[in-house]
């Protein structure tokens, strides 16, 4: 493994890249790599398989679509490079990611997910795309049609690897893998590499490179950490409060259901202004329409499952707060990943945790992860635990604005 700090470039202009992906780069507004990016970029480019370990929102999507599009053949029509990913939002941020970074270069994707018009996805490929980005489900399906041939497949990529093992496609990414040349080049990523990842990289990887830019601790100096020690029934009355003492620039709400993220926005709705939820349920149109509203700050408070959890780049985004602790402590490290984003304007975040008097292992277990303690929130106003003395109920608060009238941006966190 590799020493980031003693061996990586600090510029762009020594990973080893085209002068055409130099130019994209710079048009893009990047003005120097990552961490994960100018470690792994110089291994990538040399051929070899790599593993790379980076936690969510440091850039691990240029860090394989550039090298991607140095190394394939742009006057071979055929599909040389393939994307997996566990998403259909992460399909296609990779292959707007790869458009963009692609300014210089005359370069043909398809992205192919499942939830969308299949015919599109096969003209792209009739037509020639060299490279394909999709979910492991639709890469099968059109596999299946003959439609997508990979006998000249020079790359392929598992992009948040730890992902997709979680939700079941393991059987899906070997039966693809089997297909794929032996002699390709394989590049994983993944936020943590636990022992299912390592076994899919022995099985299908030779030698791989390990590139390990996670560091002992998964807490950054742009994410501030805190936790609120909460009543499962005084939840929804914390949240309000909390959201009119930061008054974030734009939050996302995790909640551990879907039935969870329907019940918060239900409370919500009537008294906020630019709010939505998304979760697996939803159609792919509705999912699409409410990430596009997002990215464009139409959306200032999204209330989401772990299908956000994963890889999706949204700049404005300042405050995660994870209305149920997770139940597993990587998926603490991918939801904290969304704020504090490398694309950030301000560049700093805050992720708030409540946590109920009966799940104190698992806030324990999510320092242990992370190797830090959290501190305690600074909640003023109201007291989110129930004590022996008789106090109001948070859930009879205010709601944070008017239920008979709208309210303009400059107030939209307010209390009635």
């Amino acid at each position: 493994m590799i020493s980031v700090m003693e061996q990586a470039p600090s510029r762009f202009e020594d990973l080893g890249l085209s002068q055409d992906s130099l130019f994209s780069i710079k048009r893009a507004g990047f003005t120097e790599p990552s961490p994960i990016q100018s470690a792994f970029i110089p291994v990538a480019l040399t051929g070899r398989d790599c593993i790379g370990q980076a936690r969510t929102g440091t850039g691990k999507t240029a860090a394989f679509v550039l090298p991607i599009l140095d190394l394939i053949d742009l006057e071979d029509p055929r599909t040389q490079a393939l994307v997996l990913t566990p998403t259909r939002e992460l399909s296609q941020q990779v292959a707007n990611e790869a458009e963009r970074l692609a300014f210089k270069s005359k370069v043909t994707t398809a992205c192919c997910v499942g939830g969308r018009p299949i015919r599109q996805q096969i003209r792209q490929l009739e037509e020639g795309a060299q490279i394909v980005i999709g979910t492991p489900g639709r890469v099968i399906d059109l596999m299946g049609r003959q439609l997508l041939k990979l006998p000249d497949l020079k790359l392929v990529v598992l992009d948040e690897a730890d992902r997709m093992l979680d939700i079941g496609f393991r059987p899906d990414i070997e039966k693809i893998l089997r297909q794929c040349p032996e002699s390709r080049q394989t590049l994983l990523l993944s936020a943590t590499l636990p022992l299912p990842v390592e076994r899919l990289a022995r099985r299908y990887m030779r030698d791989p490179e390990r590139i390990d830019v996670s560091v002992a601790s998964v807490a950054h100096e742009t994410i501030d950490q805190y936790y609120i020690t909460v009543d499962h029934n005084r939840k929804f009355g914390t949240l309000v409060r909390l959201l009119v003492q930061e008054r974030p620039q734009q939050a996302i709400v995790f909640t551990r259901t879907k039935r969870g993220a329907e019940e918060v926005h239900r409370r919500f709705a009537g008294r906020l202004t630019k709010m939505a939820f998304i979760h697996g349920d939803l159609a792919q149109s509705a999912r699409d329409r409410v990430m596009q509203q997002f990215r464009n700050g139409e959306i200032r408070l999204l209330i989401a499952t772990d299908v956000m959890g994963r890889g999706i780049d949204v700049s404005g985004i300042s405050h995660i707060i994870n209305y149920d602790i997770p139940e597993d402590c990587d998926d603490y490290v991918h939801r904290v990943g969304r704020t504090g984003r490398l694309s950030s304007t301000e560049g700093h975040g805050a992720a708030i945790t409540f946590v109920a008097p009966d799940e104190g292992s698992q806030l324990t277990n999510v320092e242990i992860r992370i190797n830090q303690m959290l501190n305690a929130y600074p909640l003023t106003g109201i007291d989110p635990v129930e004590k022996k003395r008789k106090v109001k109920h948070v859930d009879d608060m205010p709601p944070p604005i008017s239920r008979t009238h709208a309210v303009d941006d400059d107030d939209f966190w307010s209390v009635a």
